[in-house]
């Protein structure tokens, strides 16, 4: 089963719904998820914002923290993940922002990326530092999304079923 695959399954399961914030992956976070069939049931949108201003204009981005820092990081990809959530009325929120490449932005060399996974106020975020092409880059934090919610999805299985434990 593929990443998106395994994200639906268990968002189906759940009976809750999903949606992106991207950035850098630029929509590849949404196609992966409706390439899969049945993800009409658990997808609710998705929004590309590659700027800084319609991060914080359409996804509720923090324009402080957008001109103190610039788009990449941690808390932006963690805004935008609860901003898609909320945007769009959905369980859980998916973002991404970093530097795709070939080279260099804001400071942070090609491949640094930051994914963010959110539910039912729970938001993690991940550094990635990737290296390779462009779409390598894009494909690995597309990925590195997915599994950052289901790993969020697992806990609250966990935790319904009785079966938590501390880490």
């Amino acid at each position: 089963m593929t990443p998106a695959g395994d994200v639906v399954g268990r968002l189906r399961d759940a009976g809750l719904t999903v949606a992106t914030g991207e950035s850098l992956t630029g929509g590849l976070v949404s196609a992966a998820l409706v390439d899969v069939p049945g993800s009409s049931r658990v997808v609710r949108g998705g929004l590309v914002a590659y700027v800084s201003e319609l991060k914080a204009q359409l996804l509720g981005v923090d324009r402080a923290l957008l001109a103190r820092g610039g788009a990449v990081q941690a808390e932006v990809a963690a805004q935008l993940a609860t901003g898609a959530a909320r945007v769009f009325g959905a369980d859980c929120g998916l973002g991404t922002t970093g530097v795709a490449g070939p080279g260099p932005d804001e400071g942070h060399p090609a491949g640094t990326v930051f994914v963010a996974a959110s539910l039912a106020g729970t938001v993690r975020v991940r550094r990635l530092r990737l290296s390779g092409t462009r779409p390598l880059v894009r494909r690995a934090s597309t990925a590195a999304v997915l599994a950052l919610l289901v790993g969020l999805l697992e806990d609250r299985e966990q935790i319904a079923s009785g079966r938590s434990w501390s880490r």
